[in-house]
């Protein structure tokens, strides 16, 4: 891809959202209102809020938690988000949660073609379709994989997931999420992280959308730690943008659909809950352009650890490893010396699943496309198929520059356990081991 193509690329997405305003900043105590005065001055609970407004708080942590980690949002809307009909239970359609225990567990390494876009009707939530996870959405400790593909806007209903955070990966089309907080747009290379609770509906403007959600059961994503690099480098704050308050004042009829200790419930209301008309806090959804990432890599010989390209993490209970870390595998330039230049052969504490926005990954030739996911459990060797290494090997080392390609990763420090669909797929490509059988023995002992 031409520089004049990037550019071109970036200025349609730039124009797409040029009517969205956002505030820039990761973790931020942001201030908004979309009608002039609707922010109490000097308390957060006055008796009568400004314009009749009801205050009401949404905690994502608990009130005690540090006040380095506390992350609250106090929001004045039309009505409070009480008022709705009893919660019913509903058909949970291909969404699961964990613990998983359809099938076993499985060393073996795995690789599914994208699924296709839906030819029935299919919103937001009903084209969600859980891969597997891990931990216990009862105990917040793991995480969840999912793929969605739809094809029409949610319109008459809105959904939260009280079971943890979602990022959300698009990898086609754009997607518009209308939450309480204010409108966030994301095409593909761009990340959306929707806090846990927080309601929203997704739109989508042009058409059929594709992309990849992992579920957070435990706590929040955040930006990792840079240790050695310095104070600059790999995500920057300043380009993490948060909406800016947007209501809607509508009486009509609304179904609230909640994702709750991994079921589905829904409750009838008379209004839009999205009627938030000023909010200040730090508790918000945000997005990322992952075009905007630093990368940082060797400037000599070998590579560092795929960590370097960490965009966000959610730490377990072990000091240095991750109930989620987001890696990505942008464009960048490799000049190392006397070097295997594509990822080298590993065995990995860390489950790795991986997703494929657009271009070729460096390290399969051919199998893994944009829309495919793979997944490398635990322990489970993998690494270059016989082809890349075969090519790499044998490749003339002066620089050389990956361009028009973006991969990502979801590592665990937990085993990820399948659902019955991910294995029984018809998008499971059961010859992805054939890749590796090639890598003929080329030892000389002397």
């Amino acid at each position: 891809m031409t520089q004049d193509t990037k550019t071109r690329k970036a200025d349609a997405r730039a124009g797409a959202a040029a009517a969205l305003q956002y505030q820039p900043g990761f973790g931020n105590h942001f201030v908004s209102e979309a009608v002039a005065g609707a922010l109490p001055v000097g308390r957060n609970s006055p008796q009568r809020p400004p314009h009749g407004l009801y205050a009401e708080l949404i905690s994502g942590t608990s009130f005690t938690t540090g006040r380095a980690e506390n992350r609250r949002t106090w929001t004045y809307r039309i009505q409070p988000s009480v008022v709705h009909r009893p919660y019913a239970r509903i058909d949970n359609g291909l969404i699961r949660s964990a613990p998983f225990n359809d099938v076993e567990a499985t060393p073996t390494q795995l690789r599914w073609s994208p699924p296709p876009i839906p030819k029935q009707p299919t919103d937001f939530i009903e084209g969600i379709v859980t891969f597997g996870g891990n931990g216990d959405v009862a105990t917040q400790v793991g995480m969840c994989v999912h793929i969605y593909a739809a094809n029409r806007s949610m319109t008459d209903r809105c959904f939260y997931n009280a079971d943890g955070e979602m990022l959300i990966v698009p990898q086609q089309g754009r997607a518009r999420f209308v939450t309480e907080l204010g409108i966030i747009e994301a095409t593909a290379g761009e990340i959306v992280v929707m806090p846990r609770g927080l309601r929203f509906r997704v739109e989508l403007p042009d058409g059929p959308s594709r992309g990849y959600i992992c579920e957070n059961y435990g706590v929040a994503l955040r930006l990792p730690e840079l240790g050695p690099l310095g104070s600059n480098g790999l995500a920057n704050p300043r380009d993490f943008l948060s909406p800016v308050a947007a209501y809607e004042d509508t009486r009509a009829p609304c179904t609230m659909v909640a994702k709750f200790q991994g079921n589905l419930w829904a409750a009838a209301m008379d209004h839009s809950p999205l009627n938030v008309v000023a909010w200040h806090g730090n508790f918000a959804p945000y997005k990322y352009d992952l075009a905007r990432f630093m990368v940082i890599g060797s400037v000599s010989f070998d590579h560092p650890d795929p960590s370097i390209y960490s965009v966000l993490t959610a730490p377990s209970d072990v000091p240095g490893t991750a109930n989620i870390d987001f890696v990505i595998f942008p464009p960048r330039w490799l000049v190392g010396e006397d070097t295997f230049r594509p990822p080298w052969y590993h065995r990995n504490v860390m489950t790795e699943f991986m997703g494929l926005l657009h271009g070729v990954y460096d390290a399969k030739a051919e199998g893994f496309l944009p829309g495919g996911a793979s997944l490398h459990n635990c322990m489970t060797a993998h690494g270059p198929d016989a082809e890349t290494w075969d090519r790499a090997s044998r490749a003339e080392l002066k620089p050389h520059k990956i361009e028009d390609t973006m991969a990502f990763m979801f590592e665990s420090r937990y085993a990820m356990r399948l659902t019955r669909y991910a294995i029984e797929s018809s998008e499971l490509q059961h010859d992805y081991f054939e890749g590796w059988q090639g890598l003929d023995r080329h030892f000389r002992d002397a």
